[in-house]
């Protein structure tokens, strides 16, 4: 079969040492974003920039400096900051009640597999050989489902944090221009990528060597413990994402619903008393959510490669170095993302608003590209150049530049979803702006419009994810759908760089209004907001797209460890569940969307009554009540979260309790299938609308 090009002793050098590089990275952006600062102080003499401009500002030129605009930027970035600290932490208690539950269920499950027998047992797909016991296999899994949803929990926590340091930075740069502004709000987003996808590989590979401590050379029973790591990640990411939205949707709905439509006065007008729970919404949903959410697809894709691996000649010859392909691939992505955010911070300058969308298009494009070039890098020197692949039951020959192509086809079709998401959501193409002309003759048009916009936006994304599983599973069987999941992820850093720059550029808009600066900074920070939510679309597309290719690997690995051989649709009991299964997505999406619309009902009630009852309100010389509003979206979004996650977490334990594995079988494919479907119109149709929503805006300027 061959033997990998570099040692044992260099993949456990590379892997941390590009986890660590990956961690400084982030840390050095934090600090060139610090350098921002938020006083009152006099600004220097002006410096020419790369350019040959000055830095001026434009309140100098409209003899508008005036130090308290700075002051109120620091008081509203702080109220923004307390309060996206406040519920996240109020989220974080709930979720910690229910990780502990699952945790013990975990560990309740395995164990009684063999009556919490502490004796050694034939290994699942090798009886010849012995592994460890249940109760060992119980503990490991918990142990890694507890890491997996901290390191989430963390990872979305400190993605928000820097979020909110950073969006008041952002609104003062925008003073310089639109340039420096953009570079702010990017760096900063890219210490979340970077920590994130840092982090999590650092954890993952540090656990695994932990583990493989006590199970020694029984890699089976060792990567199936790791499996935890990845429901613990996608554990916390679900309530994160739902818990998030609600809170970010209820305030939004409810500020522009009363504000906009009713009292007609500016988005983000301080006088709106709901602007501060939108703005801290942004943070919580869009960066804590997303950050977590794409945490939790990465530890999935890793650990579904890892455990099909473990049961293929890599774990069966223990390959250490082919074992941790994966991680590799992973290492890779961080180096290559690194050099990629340069392009858009270091190398090139934007000197106008019309170069914001095609900068970020290009950090897609360009890490695409070099990660290309790295993958097959990797997949030359840490492959044998040919080894076997764990195929239901059988051991598949596969050469390492079929699996090079696995991983490249995942990561294209990632750009191909990424691409299309931006062509429909983005108020450049004819999509939206179609949309944006559907208004003319009424809401009722709009709708019509967005929806078809949506539906039909999905053709493209679910072409390429079709593709990228039939040639990864022709060459690799289920370890090439996985590790092509891993490619769409292979440059999470710029994705989430990307993602975070939207929520970021949205908070450096409210807070520009609410400082009451100048029409031209919010001219500047709305181009940056515009391009940031096709941005957000494009995040939400790779989500999709790598969560797609990470259940179907899961799924073919939860079919291989129940001994199915074949999932037979003409089954009765297949059959309802495919049934129930594509019903699924609906009533989740029922459960939040009756959710947002009862938490932005009550918020629309307070609003309206804070400017029917505070008088000198809409005069501006009275002060709004920020925090019930705030406290509306928090008590709807930590209630209302827990009913659609019980959904989630415990239907496939119900189903598989009482109907069996293979009614189970047909639940997950069918609510796999539809909801992808409704993941992506609905991602896709939101986007549009908001951006058609500023184009209209722009236009009647």
């Amino acid at each position: 079969m061959g033997a990998t090009i570099i040692s044992d002793l260099v993949t456990e050098i590379v892997i941390p040492v590009c986890a660590v590089i990956g961690i400084l990275f982030s840390l050095l952006q934090w600090y060139l974003v610090s350098q921002v600062k938020l006083s009152p102080d006099r600004q220097q003499s002006p410096k020419n920039n790369k350019s040959g401009f000055n830095d001026y500002l434009i309140e100098e030129e409209e003899g508008l400096n005036d130090n308290n605009v700075v002051i109120k930027c620091a008081e509203i970035q702080q109220a923004i900051s307390e309060g996206a600290t406040s519920f996240l932490f109020t989220e974080y208690q709930y979720v910690g009640i229910f990780m502990v539950a699952f945790a013990v269920l975990i560990f309740l499950f395995l164990g009684s597999v063999e009556g919490f027998s502490t004796k050694s047992q034939p290994c699942t797909y090798n009886k010849h050989e012995m592994c460890k016991s249940a109760l060992a296999n119980a503990l490991f899994s918990t142990i890694s489902f507890v890491l997996g949803a901290i390191t989430s929990v963390v990872s979305g926590f400190l993605g928000m944090k820097i979020a909110t340091y950073a969006n008041a930075r952002t609104t003062l740069e925008a003073r310089k221009g639109v340039g420096k502004a953009f570079i702010t709000a990017f760096r900063s987003g890219a210490v979340m990528g970077f920590l994130l996808a840092a982090s999590g590989l650092l954890v993952l590979f540090i656990t695994i060597n932990c583990f493989k401590l006590y199970y020694g050379d029984d890699w089976e029973g060792l990567f199936e413990a790791i499996t935890g790591y990845g429901l613990g990640g996608s554990s916390m990411a679900l309530f994160g994402r739902v818990g998030g939205g609600i809170y970010t949707k209820a305030a939004d709905v409810g500020a522009d619903l009363v504000g906009k439509v009713e009292r007609n006065i500016p988005e983000d007008d301080p006088r709106n008393p709901a602007v501060i729970a939108d703005n801290v919404g942004d943070n919580v949903g869009d960066i804590a959510g997303m950050g977590s959410d794409l945490f939790g697809s990465y530890a999935e894709a890793s650990c579904a490669a890892l455990v099909v691996a473990s049961i293929s000649s890599f774990g069966i010859n223990h390959e250490y170095t082919a074992m941790l392909y994966p991680l590799l691939i992973s290492s890779m992505g961080i180096l290559v993302c690194l050099l990629t955010t340069l392009f858009a911070t270091d190398f090139f300058e934007i000197k106008a608003v019309k170069e914001i969308e095609p900068a970020l298009k290009n950090q897609l494009i360009i890490s695409t590209a070099l990660m290309t070039v790295g993958i097959a890098l990797v997949t030359w020197l840490a492959l044998p150049s040919s080894f076997t692949i764990f195929n239901f039951g059988e051991q598949k020959v596969v050469k390492n530049w079929e699996l090079f192509f696995c991983v490249a086809i995942g990561l294209w079709a990632g750009l191909v979803i990424g691409f299309v998401t931006e062509y429909y959501t983005s108020n450049a193409y004819s999509p939206v702006q179609d949309v944006a002309d559907s208004c003319r003759t009424g809401a009722a048009t709009n709708v019509i419009f967005g929806l078809a916009l949506g539906y039909k936006s999905v053709i493209i994304p679910i072409f390429a994810i079709a593709v990228s599983i039939f040639v990864s599973f022709s060459l690799a069987a289920m370890y090439g759908i996985a590790v092509a999941a891993l490619g769409m992820l292979s440059t999470i850093a710029t994705g989430l760089a990307i993602d975070a720059y939207g929520p970021i550029s949205d908070n450096a808009g409210g807070i520009a209004e609410m400082a009451g600066m100048s029409h031209r900074i919010r001219e500047r920070t709305d181009a940056l907001d515009a391009a940031g939510n096709t941005t957000a679309a494009i995040g939400k597309g790779f989500a999709i797209g790598s969560a797609a290719l990470v259940s179907l690997a899961l799924f073919g690995a939860f079919v291989s460890r129940a001994a199915i051989s074949t999932v037979d649709v003409l089954t009765p009991k297949v059959f309802i569940g495919l049934i129930v299964g594509a019903m699924l997505p609906y009533w989740f999406s029922a459960m939040t969307m009756k959710s947002v619309g009862s938490a932005a009902l009550k918020m629309v009630e307070e609003v309206r009554r804070q400017f029917n009852t505070i008088p000198g309100l809409m005069e501006g010389t009275a002060k709004p009540d920020y925090a019930t509003c705030v406290k509306i979206s928090t008590d709807a979004s930590i209630k209302e979260m827990i009913p659609p996650g019980a959904l989630v977490m415990l239907t496939p334990l119900i189903v598989g309790t009482f109907f069996g594995v293979e009614t189970l079988s047909g639940v997950l494919a069918g609510s796999l299938v539809s909801g992808v479907q409704i993941a992506i119109s609905a991602s896709n149709t939101g986007g549009a609308w908001d951006n058609a929503k500023k184009y209209i805006e722009v236009k009647t300027i």
